[in-house]
């Protein structure tokens, strides 16, 4: 075991889809265009002579914030998908690599 404790950074960022979009785990729901709410979290790597940080997960907030619903879900997100949704929506909003 470390002598340090192990962290989890979560970085949060909003990323505006201009148009419609699907997940292929929520067969049958589509979600409108909108600002959409992403966090991923990172934890570090140990034994390595600089910081550096492995994404260990990245969720996507539903609905948009813009619905305000009361029924919020966070959902996992395949960061390839998560991009692939970003290029082919052209959406804006800047995600950590």
């Amino acid at each position: 075991m470390s002598a340090y404790a192990s962290s989890t950074r979560t970085t949060n960022t909003i990323v505006h889809f201009p148009a419609s979009f699907t997940l292929p785990d929520l067969v049958g729901e589509i979600h409108p265009a909108g600002d959409y709410k992403i966090v991923q979290d990172e934890e570090p790597i140990e034994g390595l002579s600089r910081i550096a940080y492995r994404r260990v997960g990245t969720f996507i907030h539903l609905p948009s914030i813009a619905e305000g619903s009361r029924l919020r879900r966070i959902v996992r997100i395949e960061p390839a998908l998560l991009h692939q949704l970003l290029e082919t929506t052209n959406a804006t909003g800047e995600l950590s690599s």
